[in-house]
């Protein structure tokens, strides 16, 4: 787990004046277990995925109630090929990041490109785990969006 990706996003934030508040929980595991750590709405959860199209990694975020559609990911993308990034490959670029613990921002927290799916857009607050399992960040949705600077498309479904 990295203390490292959370001090990166906190510097982030301070930059950007936004408006966050910081949650240490026990470890969790599931997007239901994060919620309920968080006391806050699934559907305020974001599920940052590092995918893998066309040879280059993106990072996609579904809303932590949703699943990522991946036809539909690939369309936005204009990819033809599209994977999950291996646990082996998620580890070596975000340096040393499990699957669960990967916040949802691209540069300069990490060097993918960010895709944030509209469902996301549509909640006041977005929870994320803050590159570990054991610590969140939660924030207006509207100070995450100007902080991150996404691309917004249609790619989740239920």
């Amino acid at each position: 787990m990295s203390e490292a990706v959370f001090y990166r996003i906190r510097a982030l934030l301070e930059q950007c004046d936004s408006s966050y508040r910081v949650v240490d929980h026990p470890e969790t595991f599931t997007s239901v277990q994060s919620a309920i750590a968080r006391n806050e709405p699934l559907q305020n959860g974001g599920k940052a995925l590092l995918m893998k199209a066309d040879g280059a990694f993106v990072l996609a975020v579904v809303r932590a109630d949703q699943k990522l559609d991946s036809r539909k990911l690939q369309r936005a993308l204009g990819s033809r090929k599209l994977r999950f990034a291996s646990r082996e490959e998620l580890a070596a670029l975000t340096g040393g990041l499990v699957p669960g613990a990967v916040p949802p921002f691209g540069l300069p927290v990490f060097e993918f490109s960010l895709y944030v799916d509209e469902q996301v857009t549509r909640n006041d607050r977005i929870a994320f785990n803050a590159g570990m399992l054991t610590r969140s960040i939660v924030m207006p949705l509207t100070d995450y969006l100007r902080a991150a600077n996404p691309i917004v498309a249609d790619f989740s479904t239920v």
